[in-house]
């Protein structure tokens, strides 16, 4: 057991938007995340996020990208 709280702790998201953008591009933007299942209008990330305030950061990113989000899902491994 450790003393972080669960928030302050690393935890890999599933993160969904609305359209299908390229890989690359993505990735640019996404550094450490993998872009899966483009789907009829919609693109995956999938990546580790080393604590909540990241998160946040993450989520405003995909914001001022004008990006259309869907889905923030924390995966359980």
């Amino acid at each position: 057991m450790t003393d972080q709280r669960d928030y302050e702790q690393p935890h890999k998201y599933r993160i969904r938007v609305k359209g299908i953008f390229d890989k690359d591009r993505l990735a640019y933007w996404f550094e450490d995340f993998i872009v899966t299942g483009q789907t009829i209008n919609e693109t995956t990330l999938i990546g580790q996020v080393p604590d909540e305030a990241a998160l946040q950061g993450l989520l405003a990113k995909v914001s001022n990208l004008g990006l259309q989000l869907l889905l923030v899902e924390r995966i359980e491994e």
